[in-house]
C-alpha cells in the first residue's frame, strides 16, 4: 500500500475539563475554542466551557502556571510613550479613568479609617496618580516587577511586586482594596479575596470589577467577544457568580454599577477589531510609523465612539460588558 493510501488518523479528542473550581461538578458544556485573538501570544487553541451544575464558565484546560507567564508579553501595562499619539491616548485615559476613581471615592466617603488604598494588579499606576491627586493614600501592587517599577517612575505611585496573600502590609490596615479586571486572571480568586478581607479594617470597602459573561456583547459576539480574552481570563463571571463567590468571602455588596466608560465601549471596539486596539499594535508591532499609529488611534476612537450608545443602552438593562462592585464586610449577625 502506498503512503498516500494510509489512512488518515482521527484527530485525538480534546481531554475532559477539570472539575468545575466553584462546585466541583465534573460535567461541563463546550462553548467554543478559541485561541489568543488580541496579542498572538500562541497558536494554541483552548475551550471555554460552562459548569453543567453552577453555570460558572471558564477556560479549559487551564494553562499550567508556568506557561501562563508566555501569553502575559512584556508592557501588558499602560506607560505612554512622547509621541503625539501616545500624548493624546494619555488624555484620553485621564478622562475615562475619572469614572473609576469617582467610584472608588464614593466608596472611601463611608469609611472612617485613615489607611491606604491597595490596588492590586496596579500596571503603570495611572488610576492610583488620579487618586492620589484627590488626597487619598494610594499604594498599587502587581506581580509584574516591570509593572510595579513603571508606576514608580513613570506616575510616582509607590507600588510593590507581590501576590495579595503575601503582601507588606498589616492586617487591618486598609482603607479599600481595589481589584480591577483581576480575579478572572486568578487561579485562586478565593485566597485573593481572603486576603482582602484579612488586610481590609473592619469598615472597609473592596472594590472588584469584572467582564460580565452575561452581557449583551457576550450573547452577540461569543468568542469574539473581548471579554473572554483567551487564554489569559481563566474564569467568566455572571453577576450572580462574583456575589455568590463575594457572599462566601464574607462580603456584602454595597454597590453594583453596571458601566464603565473607560471599559465597555473600547471592549466592544477591540471585539469588532482587535488589530486596532492600541495596546495590542504596540504588543505585536504593528505601528512601523508615528503617522500610521495617530490614524489607527483615531480609527480606533471614532469605533469607540460608535459603540458608546449601544453600551449605554446595554447597561442601563443591567447587562453590560463590566460589573463593578462596592462591597464590604459582613456585619455581625448577616
Amino acid at each position: 500500500m502506498g503512503a498516500r493510501d494510509e489512512p488518515v488518523p482521527e484527530p485525538s479528542p480534546p481531554p475532559p475539563a477539570a472539575p468545575c473550581p466553584a462546585c466541583d461538578h465534573p460535567e461541563a458544556r463546550v462553548l467554543f475554542s478559541s485561541s489568543d485573538r488580541l496579542y498572538r501570544t500562541t497558536d494554541r487553541e483552548f475551550q471555554v466551557v460552562e459548569c453543567a451544575s453552577c453555570k460558572l464558565i471558564r477556560l479549559s484546560p487551564w494553562p499550567d502556571p508556568a506557561d501562563l507567564r508566555l501569553y502575559y508579553p512584556a508592557g501588558y501595562w499602560y506607560v505612554p510613550d512622547q509621541d503625539a499619539a501616545s500624548r493624546l491616548e494619555d488624555i484620553y485615559r485621564r478622562a475615562v479613568l475619572r469614572d473609576h476613581v469617582s467610584f472608588v471615592s464614593k466608596a472611601l466617603d463611608s469609611v472612617e479609617t485613615q489607611g491606604p488604598v491597595l490596588d492590586v494588579g496596579c500596571g503603570g499606576g495611572l488610576f492610583l496618580r488620579l487618586l492620589g491627586e484627590r488626597g487619598h493614600r494610594v499604594v498599587g501592587l502587581d506581580f509584574s516587577l516591570g509593572a510595579a517599577s513603571a508606576a514608580w517612575r513613570h506616575n510616582g505611585v509607590p507600588a510593590v511586586c507581590s501576590s495579595l496573600s503575601q503582601a507588606p502590609f498589616a492586617p487591618g490596615s486598609c482603607a479599600a482594596v481595589t481589584m480591577f479586571h483581576v480575579l478572572e486572571h486568578l487561579y485562586d480568586p478565593v485566597s485573593d479575596l481572603d486576603a482582602a478581607y484579612d488586610l481590609l479594617a473592619p469598615d472597609g470597602r473592596l472594590i472588584v470589577q469584572v467582564p460580565n459573561a452575561s452581557c449583551w456583547q457576550f450573547l452577540l459576539l461569543g468568542d469574539h467577544w473581548s471579554g473572554v480574552d483567551v487564554p489569559r481570563h481563566l474564569l467568566n463571571f455572571r453577576l450572580r457568580d462574583l456575589e455568590g463567590l463575594l457572599d462566601s468571602r464574607g462580603f456584602e455588596p454595597v454597590r453594583v454599577k453596571h458601566f464603565s466608560l473607560r471599559d465597555n465601549p473600547a471592549g466592544l471596539a477591540t471585539s469588532l477589531a482587535p488589530g486596532l486596539d492600541p495596546m495590542a499594535r504596540r504588543i505585536r508591532g504593528l505601528d512601523k510609523t508615528p503617522g500610521g499609529k495617530l490614524v489607527k488611534d483615531l480609527l480606533y476612537f471614532a469605533l469607540v465612539l460608535t459603540a458608546l450608545p449601544f453600551t449605554v443602552v446595554e447597561a442601563a438593562c443591567r447587562a453590560g460588558s463590566t460589573v463593578m462592585i462596592e462591597a464590604r464586610k459582613k456585619r455581625s449577625g448577616a
